[in-house]
């Protein structure tokens, strides 16, 4: 299969739009499909003949790697998320009870990014049998269900009667499992003992876990997390997408007001600072 890393630095000087949907409505070139399905994501085509080839590839058969997975309903499904058409929710709902679990992942990062609280029930459905199913797959990398994407879009979706379910999470045995449910539940609740989690989890030794919470910690809009953020032992690239994700967050529950507040033109600034 091939990588988005190597698609996003493949040269393709002359493809256009009507290449993108031909080569999704082909059925002999899985490649040629593949592909299609991550340029039209890319550079969000919202044709209407490209988005119903997106939504009938979450029904393809033919595109199979050898573990068994469906690496064009992955693309088609990460490409649904980015075009901003709530009328194929019903159909990434649908791919949730897809069997390759990347599948469900990206559908459910797809749900999160269209804001539809349509998902909600079917993607609180993954969430059954709590930690005690909550355990990795025999003779694969990955646990049962994609449970960070689930919980992330149960967070944003602001699906209250999810908090049950999400709390027993942060005791999982992976840590950014922990950090998606903390995200969570500061979202749901506002509890600042969740964006506190957060912010101790920026002083652990794994780079990775570091980069992991800084990105959660962004997506809750929690303030107290701005200076936490910028003193992280991580890259500045990283600091500043996570800063700018907060101030997002933050601006979006402060959408009312009409003037910055004090706390934005402090993100503001630990954000020049790491220019």
């Amino acid at each position: 299969m091939v990588s988005d890393f190597q698609i996003d630095n493949q040269e393709a000087p002359n493809y256009t739009v009507e290449n993108a949907i031909a080569n999704i409505q082909q059925k002999e070139d899985a490649s040629a499909r593949y592909y299609a399905a991550w340029w039209i994501g890319r550079f969000r085509v919202t044709e209407m003949i490209a988005v119903d080839a997106l939504v009938e590839a979450l029904q393809d058969e033919s595109d199979r790697s050898p573990d068994g997975g469906y690496p064009l309903r992955r693309n088609a499904a990460k490409a649904l998320g980015k075009l901003g058409e709530i009328r194929v929710v019903p159909a990434l709902i649908e791919a949730l009870s897809c069997s390759d679990y990347y599948v469900r992942e990206s559908a459910a990062q797809a749900l999160e990014q269209l804001e539809d609280e349509r998902a909600i029930p079917a993607l609180l459905a993954l969430l059954d049998g709590g930690l005690e199913i909550a355990q990795k797959t025999a003779d694969k990398p990955h646990l049962n269900q994609p449970y960070e994407a689930i919980i992330e879009a149960l967070g944003l979706l602001q699906a209250v009667e999810a908090i049950p379910k999400i709390e027993p999470f942060l005791a999982h045995f992976t840590p950014k499992v922990q950090y998606a449910a903390a995200r969570a539940l500061y979202q749901l609740t506002g509890n600042s003992t969740y964006g506190d989690r957060l912010i101790e989890a920026l002083k652990g030794p794994d780079l990775q876990l570091r980069r992991s919470a800084m990105m959660d910690l962004g997506a809750t809009g929690y303030l107290k997390g701005a200076n936490a953020i910028a003193k992280t032992y991580a890259e500045n690239s990283l600091k500043l997408i996570a800063l700018k994700d907060l101030l997002e967050s933050y601006l979006k529950k402060q959408a009312q007001e009409m003037v910055l507040s004090e706390e934005s033109i402090q993100i503001m600034t630990l954000m020049d600072e790491l220019l």
